[in-house]
């Protein structure tokens, strides 16, 4: 199977269909040179995302703001409130009670891009599902695995 075919079922399974269609034209993937599949996918230098081996996608804040394009994309985000903005930014967890809006489509463990003012600020991996995050006000929602600051920090060396 071509590896951008394989790379646009894996974004459409994973988020929803048609949203592989803002997948950029001129990316460049590296491959394992053991097993030949694809490790990482990348877009003007930039990182986009990591495949994993169960088969689910690592991807990042530049990725996560891309796939924004496509409203059917908001399903899967959150939005922040202006409290924790600053916080989340630096790589903190999500708590429960900053989220303003989940998407329907939010599981536990999924990639979950946070947004803050309709801009990705972090991605990370949801530790509630979207009802779970919205009915709770205490405890962790999110916990953030790449932030802003985490960009800002890799584009300076």
């Amino acid at each position: 199977m071509d590896p951008l075919v394989k790379l646009r079922h894996t974004i459409d399974a994973l988020f929803g269909n048609g949203i592989s269609k803002n997948l950029p034209k001129d990316i460049t993937m590296t491959f394992s040179k053991k097993t030949g599949r694809i490790r990482e996918v990348y877009h003007v230098k930039k990182l986009l995302c990591t495949l994993r081996i169960d088969g689910g996608l690592a991807i990042s804040p530049y990725f996560a703001q891309i796939l924004l394009k496509n409203k059917k994309f908001r399903h899967n985000c959150i939005e922040i409130d202006d409290d924790s903005a600053p916080f989340v930014r630096d790589g903190k967890s999500v708590f429960c009670k900053h989220i303003i809006s989940a998407g329907k489509n939010i599981l536990i463990g999924a990639d979950v891009p946070v947004l803050y003012r309709g801009e990705v600020i972090a991605v990370g991996k949801a530790v509630l599902n979207h009802t779970m995050m919205l009915s709770m006000k205490r405890g962790v929602a999110v916990k953030v695995r790449d932030s802003l600051k985490n960009s800002l920090e890799q584009k300076k060396t």
